[in-house]
């Protein structure tokens, strides 16, 4: 219908219109890391990326709008997954990728704040598992390929493979308050392989 908002992220801008989003996510990051998702105001959104507030509620209109082209802009901008040749060494990759962002002091408080966005608001809730797909697709080829080279049993659920490596990880730094440092990354790839190997994984196959 004409005179509706698209969804924020759903359009992709060019020339002034793309370094002004790109202003403004920055600082909507920023804010969040700072400050969390509570206190993220769009007027001190817009002085903080030097745009007009006007422009900033045009383009997103809502706080949760923001902070899923937050969301968005990080899938786009997420880093590609590893090819090392092995389903242990393409585990280990994901998983020292996912210790390495969390432990960051940025992207750590700023994932914290989109999280916690994403369970006050259906919005940010949507945009979270937008992301959270994207990330796996980038990586369940790897999980693909070790079937093909014989290292995985044929039928193996690759997305259910990289969820497995990155649980208990985010478990570390959301609940138990346990080390997330690189020993505990790199127990979380060979567990999920072990799991692998042992037909976990595999689809239609009942575990006990």
């Amino acid at each position: 219908m004409s005179g509706e908002r698209p969804d924020p992220g759903t359009i992709r801008p060019g020339g002034r219109t793309a370094k002004v989003r790109a202003a403004v996510l920055r600082a909507a990051g920023d804010a969040l890391a700072e400050a969390g998702f509570d206190r993220l105001d769009l007027a001190e959104i817009a002085r903080r990326a030097g745009v007009g507030k006007t422009t900033v509620y045009r383009r997103w209109g809502t706080v949760p709008g923001l902070v899923a082209d937050v969301l968005t802009e990080m899938a786009d901008e997420s880093s590609p997954r590893t090819d090392t040749g092995s389903l242990l060494g393409d585990l280990r990759a994901n998983a020292r990728l996912v210790h390495r962002t969390l432990n960051d002091p940025r992207q750590g408080r700023l994932f914290r704040a989109l999280i916690t966005a994403a369970g006050c608001d259906a919005q940010a809730a949507a945009a979270l598992h937008r992301f959270y797909r994207a990330r796996i697709a980038e990586w369940a080829p790897c999980v693909e390929a070790a079937v093909a080279r014989g290292e995985a049993p044929e039928g193996t659920d690759a997305a259910e493979v990289i969820r497995a490596v990155s649980a208990p990880l985010y478990y570390r730094f959301l609940v138990s308050g346990d080390p997330l440092d690189e020993a505990a990354a790199d127990r979380a790839a060979a567990a999920a392989v072990a799991s692998v190997e042992a037909g976990v994984f595999t689809k239609g196959t009942a575990q006990p």
